[in-house]
């Protein structure tokens, strides 16, 4: 796990770096907003721990910017402001915990741990694309079902990958040959029929339920049974 710090106040920063170390997690630490950006656009961290009350530029215009950039990394505040107003300014600008000095450290390495974990479990989902017991992976690019492997060409898995995406949605002749064949859609040609039938042929048969329906004058939709 790696995570940034973003503290002004050195001895303060040094101890929490100390004890994130001690539980073997790589701390970067930043001294004011500015550098924080920077080492946040340079790095990939699993979380990020912000004062408010920070040099060039404050920890709610950084979180705001942290947003912009990535939704999805954690963001703890860590400060001195403890009003309520404070903590809605915090959650407002995209903070997802917020924990107001004095603090034990033992409650920010639970904040901490919580917060990550809850973010790989998200990423992990993220990655998997699953409808009955179909699952495709995004980053292995795999397709299995029924824990079997399932063989697809490229434009296959890209079709597929679409019809998941947008599962439970009828989905058009026309939406597909722009989207997955990124092309003007020709009337005359009948490949998509194609490809939805090697599609089947492949995840359906012989399996339960049938996960590809064709929706007479619509399009395609995927929805179990």
């Amino acid at each position: 796990m790696k995570l940034l710090l973003v503290e002004d106040e050195p001895k303060l920063a040094s101890f929490i770096q100390k004890g994130f170390q001690n539980e073997g997690y790589d701390l970067d630490v930043a001294f004011d907003g500015q550098l924080g950006l920077s080492l946040f656009r340079q790095h990939t961290y699993d979380l990020i721990i912000l004062d408010v009350n920070l040099p060039y530029l404050n920890g709610f215009a950084l979180c705001e910017k942290i947003r912009a950039d990535n939704p999805h990394v954690p963001v703890l505040f860590l400060t001195a402001f403890d009003s309520i107003e404070d903590k809605v300014v915090g959650f407002e600008a995209g903070a997802d915990d917020y924990l107001v000095k004095p603090f034990k450290f033992q409650e920010l390495l639970l904040r901490a741990r919580a917060l990550t974990k809850r973010s790989a479990d998200q990423s992990a989902v993220k990655r998997l694309l699953r409808m009955a017991d179909l699952e495709l992976n995004l980053e292995s690019k795999t397709v299995t079902r029924g824990g079997q492997r399932i063989d697809l060409t490229a434009k296959e898995y890209s079709l597929l990958e679409y019809l998941l995406l947008n599962r439970g949605k009828i989905i058009s002749r026309v939406d597909i040959t722009e989207k997955v064949w990124e092309l003007d859609f020709d009337t005359n040609t009948n490949v998509i029929d194609v490809y939805i039938s090697h599609l089947r042929r492949k995840l359906d048969k012989g399996f339960e339920p049938k996960l590809i329906h064709t929706v007479v004058g619509m399009g395609y939709v995927m929805r179990e049974g």
